[in-house]
């Protein structure tokens, strides 16, 4: 068995605060990962740190870029167990579209017609849970309680087959991770 990870967080950038209004989740934001000192995570994000967009497939790091001084921030980890071939086969899906990432945008579209509960899917756009649930769907990792396009990241949270292996602040997180890491 292996293990998939799946961290929750929820930012104070303007994006974040306008879903957390619209939407009243905890957490607005999802990240992937394969490994568990979660380096790297994948998501649909932002591509500069100042900027929502443009915004695409991108690997996200804990301690530098975004995530580097966004340390009060609030989030979750889950773990999701799986056999190896599920494993290899979500991870080969996140390589290869990391391979071609010119071919992937946000779907500004897609989080819009989300929130109004309207399942759309629109080639190779994506926003950041939309992505990780084609991942699990398509490697059959987990079945989805409604289309991928209409998982938020709140709605992991109800899922039994997780296992929540933390939720709180992300310098705890990191900490926990990389305990002897230094924090600002």
């Amino acid at each position: 068995m292996k293990s998939i990870y799946l961290l929750l967080t929820r930012s104070d950038t303007y994006v974040s605060k306008t879903i957390g209004l619209a939407t009243s989740d905890k957490y607005t934001h999802m990240s992937i990962s394969f490994d568990e000192k979660l380096e790297p995570l994948y998501s649909f994000a932002r591509k500069y740190k100042r900027t929502p967009l443009p915004a695409g497939i991108r690997h996200e790091a804990l301690y530098s870029g975004f995530y580097e001084k966004c340390n009060h921030i609030p989030c979750a980890l889950y773990e999701l167990k799986v056999d190896d071939e599920t494993y290899e086969k979500a991870k080969n899906h996140v390589d290869d579209m990391m391979e071609n990432a010119d071919c992937y945008r946000y779907n500004v579209l897609g989080l819009l017609l989300c929130r109004m509960n309207i399942a759309y899917d629109r080639k190779s756009h994506y926003f950041c849970s939309e992505f990780v649930s084609e991942v699990l769907e398509m490697s059959n990792a987990l079945e989805l309680p409604k289309h991928p396009s209409l998982m938020r990241p709140a709605d992991y949270t109800k899922i039994e087959e997780l296992n929540c292996l933390f939720d709180g602040k992300l310098h705890e997180l990191k900490r926990s991770i990389q305990p002897d890491y230094e924090y600002c």
